[in-house]
């Protein structure tokens, strides 16, 4: 009989699904499209349950219909070929289903529905529309139409392109499953492509393994996996048949699809696929939270209003004034007057300058690897007020690292290298058990490299977590190639760890004085001291006396007080006599030494915080941010490095209650600060209790599933807080999606992380974050003054074309002529703000946030969520993923904001804190600093008609403001019109040339000087800061070029109807006024500042600003190295 033929085979009928446990540890809405692998009635949407974990072993495997040897599971039958492809054609391929991907071309469309690119192509529509009305007269409509499509067509295409670089750069980095995998079928065990196993196909999994679907672990040898990218856990979990835990998460029967096996072997069950898998149903759950707008997209919106409002009101307004006063019934005439009125307000080079200050940050950002999906998540980043964080892998390591030392009574740091001022003492290897952990970490240990040809901080390490950071600590002290050690010390019997004894232990062939053989072992403390009656102390095996138990305690309880993970060694020399090199160790038998040992020492490690990390949140505090863990971690754990990194200082109510002997209580929250909450709390806690909660100035959330995240940070924003989340795991995904920002992590992240996140950290560097911020506060400060600068020189433009229809007078300044200062001159400077460096070194981040959040501004912000939820209808289902909008809607959307009457009553409600328009600046742009620039451009403009020479007499064209008043009432400045005062139709263009060539200028001479009073928010525009940023004097080079290319270089002026003849002597006027609008903002500055002072956040007493022992230590390193 063959083997095949002898082995007992297991076959089930086919049955329907066992009904869930009455337990619902998780359960994830999830589309109707991702079926169950039985088929099921169809619905719109339905949960997908685990119960595997709390049946028996045999239910699961005929819920499955499974073909399993449960005996010897190596001996199953597995999936015949057939079976196994029938399955796959009613359930799919194993993968995950990708985002929904949008085509370029509608993403573009999208970008053009943008409400200022909305407003400049009605404003081409218009255009266009007059020119066919009156070709003649409205010729050049034609061509400033286009010129104004041609600009929402720019912006667009520039914000896009951004976009799709993005794009490009994140498909680079994704790769959402494992290829192959190693599966039984027809008895074989064989490796085949992940996407094509189905449920019911046994698996093998081994170290260095991703796992490629969720599975029943049926067998398991020192099986162990890192959980960290989907429950937070930094150390490695075992797995293995036995199972006590409810939570299917922490259930240790059950192994889960992209989890790392980094220890030992398994044989498991394939319960779950593709979509079905638990990382799926949270990709689910990521793609079906809607992302709320930024506040940047916000503010822009209620800006456009506002100058929507003012175009269409004036444009109105001006319409009757024409019809009825000005041309007595001439609708043609009102109706080309109104719509140039209302093209003259929108500020066209605008949308440009925002599009491509926030790119240049953006592409800013991306040199120090900090990649931007969304342009305005740059601001955003700057914007946000609570930063809520993973710990696993972005605020320290994800790699266990040996920290300190205990040997012959004494604590050691693991470093050679120690901080000034420390109380620990460097590593010493001639301390007696210093190199006897080294020999044991080295050899006692199923840990190794990867690779040997690099430096050994760069090598990957293949094994368990914490057996790898003591396999890299050894290794740089180990004595010879660590590589080699095992070969140079064979192992002779070895017995791995496992959760009954909770020690690995291993008996090389080490020879000493008393024989050849050495066992060596390591393990939990307390029972590796359980086996040991002598300690190593100053080279000698002495007693274990209970005084020396006593120091151990001390020692041990000092460590793992850290939150530091403590590991015993111990070691015997055999008695060659007793243990001769071929003597046969059995582990049935136990014929090895279980008692008598010599204890060595203590080892600690740590998922130590990443460089940078502690500087980094004490920088984010300091600006008012408040930072909170939110972890699945143990809370001890994350109380203890949030304790390393300036996350928490204060005393929670549970230490203030131990510190002073009071019950617990009976403490005020009043008086506690710092506040740790465990996710099985999360559920059950009330508006009040998250009120409570998010009122404390340093939160830890611990243990918390992807749905308490996602619960977190729903419950922030509700109170106003625009929250950033940084995370690299997939348990941080559906919280990164609906974060007003989230951040990923790009080495240490993973896939659906990735995808979820609106901003992605290249290098993982934490710090960058806060660079971030620093750069979104600047790029919010900055748009804010490009904007202040932009827009004052719009009245200087509208008030010719109201004084020609109300007065009239000629038009000071031509449609062309607006065209040339809106995207020429004033596009070319208006970008050097994009590099206008921060006023002070730290002053931005010294400054609370510009919408900062406290109890009045929450009490507001639930009165207007009250009254607006008031105002909608009932929704049968208020949770229900929103649905994208059309571009057509959009569109629409965007055209109404300004004749919504709720959006004005929440624009004139009192603002919480600083916005992008602010009264301040509409104060400056539509009165004080408009007016005087005005003021300025009216009179050069009447002095030159006036004063400037006729180029064919040499005489003055003495042509008063009450000639231009008469000249205009007679269809003057023609080269038709009649004789006046001596000047024909010709001279009396040139003299129009000539003065509206000094309006253009005098708005462009003015713009300069208010280009520095606009500089200066925290400062005076004098001294060297307006003077630091050198691209303001490319661009205004640039702009100056320009605009005087316009005025004198032929056939520029003909085009524009300038002229070439104005004498430079005339510029003073403009310079006159600009010197005393710089004056006049200056005294203003000082007003404001006198009644309306800046608030500084306070000190924040307790913060450690120094570096970590790690950033110090490699520093230092580098430093001697070099």
């Amino acid at each position: 009989m063959s083997s095949e033929q002898s082995r007992p085979k297991i076959t089930f009928a086919e049955v329907s699904p066992i009904a869930p446990a009455a337990e619902e540890p998780i359960a994830v809405v999830v589309d109707a499209k991702d079926k169950d692998q039985h088929e099921a009635p169809p619905e719109k949407q339905k949960k997908v349950d685990i119960d595997e974990h709390i049946l028996p072993v045999e239910s699961v495997i005929e819920r499955y219909n499974a073909n399993v040897n449960t005996a010897k599971v190596n001996q199953s039958r597995g999936l015949t070929a057939e079976d196994a492809k029938k399955r796959l054609e009613v359930n799919g391929p194993n993968v995950l289903t990708p985002p929904k991907k949008v085509h370029p071309f509608v993403k573009w469309l999208h970008c053009l529905s943008q409400i200022f690119n909305v407003l400049l192509v009605i404003c081409a529509i218009l255009t266009w529309v007059l020119y066919g009305i009156d070709p003649v007269g409205n010729s050049s409509n034609s061509y400033i139409g286009a010129i104004l499509f041609a600009v929402a067509l720019l912006n667009s295409t520039i914000e896009w392109y951004q976009l799709q670089k993005s794009a490009a750069i994140l498909e680079s980095f994704l790769n959402l499953i494992p290829s192959k995998c190693t599966a039984i079928r027809d008895g074989v065990l064989k490796q085949m492509p992940a996407a094509d196993l189905v449920q019911g196909d046994v698996i093998h999994v081994r170290l260095g393994d991703k796992l490629p679907a969720d599975i029943l672990v049926l067998f398991a040898s020192d099986f162990k996996v890192d959980n960290s990218s989907l429950t937070g856990e930094a150390d490695p979990q075992g797995r293995y048949p036995r199972n006590t835990s409810q939570n299917p998460l922490e259930a240790t029967n059950l192994a889960f699809n992209s989890t790392l096996c980094v220890s030992g072997e398994a044989f498991g069950l394939v319960i779950r696929t593709g979509d079905n898998t638990v990382i799926g149903q949270i990709a689910t759950l990521t793609n079906t939270e809607a992302k709320r707008k930024s506040p940047l997209s916000q503010e822009i919106d209620g800006f456009v209003a506002i100058i929507s409002t003012l175009a269409i009101t004036s444009a109105i307004i001006f319409f009757f004034l024409a019809y009825f006063v000005v041309t007595k019934n001439d609708i043609n005439f009102a109706l080309v007057f109104s719509v140039g009125i209302l093209v003259a307000w929108v500020p066209q080079g605008l949308p440009a300058t925002v599009t491509l200050l926030l790119s240049i940050a953006a592409q800013r950002m991306a040199n120090k690897n900090v990649l931007v999906k969304d342009l305005q998540g740059v601001e955003t980043l700057g914007a946000i007020t609570m930063l809520a964080t993973d710990k696993t892998g972005t605020l320290t390591r994800n790699q266990m690292t040996v920290t300190n030392l205990w040997v012959s009574g004494e604590i050691y740091s693991a470093s050679k290298i120690v901080l000034e001022g420390s109380s620990e003492k460097p590593l010493d290897l001639d301390v007696s058990g210093a190199k006897e952990i080294v020999d044991i970490s080295s050899l006692c240990t199923r840990a190794h490299f990867d690779r040997t040809d690099i430096p050994i901080e760069e090598r990957a390490i293949i094994g368990d977590a914490t057996e790898s950071g003591l396999y890299r600590f050894s290794a740089k002290y180990v004595s010879g190639d660590i590589s080699t050690a095992r070969d140079r010390f064979p192992v002779v019997f070895e017995i791995p760890f496992n959760s009954d004894n909770k020690w690995h232990m291993s008996i090389h062939e080490k020879a000493h004085p008393g024989g050849p053989l050495t066992q060596l072992i390591k393990g939990a403390p307390e029972r590796v001291l359980r086996i040991c009656s002598k300690i190593l102390i100053d080279g000698q095996s002495v007693e274990l006396t209970e005084e020396r138990k006593k120091q151990f305690n001390v020692a041990y309880e000092t460590m793992a007080g850290k939150g530091h993970r403590v590991l015993a060694f111990a070691q015997m020399l055999l008695d060659g006599t007793e243990f001769p090199v071929n003597f046969p160790f059995d582990k049935e038998e136990k014929n090895f030494p279980t008692s008598g040992l010599t204890f060595v020492g203590l080892a600690s490690l740590e998922d130590p915080p990443k460089h940078g990390v502690r500087e980094a949140i004490g920088h984010c505090r300091e600006a008012g941010i408040k930072v909170m863990m939110v972890t699945g971690d143990h809370p001890l754990t994350a109380e203890a490095i949030g304790r390393k990194i300036n996350l928490m200082i204060s005393d929670t109510k549970e230490k203030i209650a131990q510190k002073t002997g009071r019950p617990i209580d009976s403490i005020p929250e009043s008086d506690v600060y710092a506040i740790v909450v465990h996710g099985e709390r999360i559920d059950e806690l009330t508006n009040a209790d998250w009120d409570n909660i998010f009122s404390k100035d340093e939160i830890i959330f611990a243990r918390t599933s992807p749905k308490h995240k996602l619960q977190i940070v729903k419950h922030a924003q509700s109170l106003g807080h625009i929250v950033g989340v940084t995370g690299d795991g997939v348990n941080d995904s559906p919280a990164l999606k609906k974060a007003d920002l989230g951040i990923s992590m790009n080495v240490s992240g993973s896939d659906v992380s990735k995808e979820a996140a609106a901003m992605i950290l290249i290098d993982d560097n934490f710090a960058s974050t806060v660079q971030g911020i620093a750069e979104g506060r600047l790029i919010f400060v900055n748009l804010r003054k490009s904007i202040q600068y932009v827009v004052t020189h719009i009245l200087p433009e509208v008030i010719p074309y109201a004084l020609f229809a109300i007065v009239p007078i000629p038009i000071a300044l031509g449609p062309l002529q607006i065209l040339a200062i809106d995207l020429g001159f004033e596009l070319f400077v208006a970008l050097s703000f994009a590099w206008e460096p921060p006023e002070t070194e730290t002053g931005l981040m010294k400054l609370p946030p510009r919408r900062p959040v406290n109890e009045d501004t929450i009490a507001r912000l639930r009165e207007r969520a009250a009254e607006e939820e008031a105002l909608l209808p009932p929704s049968t289902d208020p949770d229900a993923p929103k649905k994208p909008v059309p571009f057509v809607k959009k569109v629409l959307n965007a055209v109404s904001i300004p004749f919504n009457g709720r959006f004005w009553k929440k624009l004139t409600q009192k603002s919480e804190g600083e916005r992008l328009v602010d009264g301040e600046l509409l104060s400056w742009v539509y009165i004080e600093g408009a007016l005087i620039e005005t003021v300025g451009c009216l009179t050069a403009f009447f002095i030159v008609l006036y004063d400037a020479k006729n180029p064919k007499t040499g005489e003055r064209f003495g042509l008063t403001p009450y000639d231009a008043y008469t000249l205009q009432k007679l269809e003057g400045f023609k080269t038709t019109s009649p004789l006046y005062k001596g000047l024909t139709g010709d001279e009396q263009v040139e003299a129009l040339a000539m003065a509206q060539s000094m309006f253009y200028l005098s708005i462009l001479i003015i713009q300069l000087f208010n280009l520095f009073a606009c500089k200066c928010r925290l400062t005076l525009p004098f001294g060297m800061y307006p003077l630091r940023n050198k691209f303001t004097w490319i661009t205004i080079a640039g702009g100056v070029v320009f605009g005087m290319l316009i005025v004198y270089i032929p056939p520029l002026n003909f085009l524009f109807g300038t002229s070439w003849r104005l004498l430079p002597l005339y510029w003073l006027i403009p310079f006159a006024f600009g010197w005393f609008l710089l004056f006049y903002s200056a005294l203003r500055r000082i007003i404001i500042r006198k009644f309306r002072p800046l608030n500084w956040n306070d000190d924040i007493e307790g913060l450690n600003m120094f570096p970590t022992r790690w950033s110090t230590a490699r520093t230092r390193t580098k430093t001697l190295e070099n």
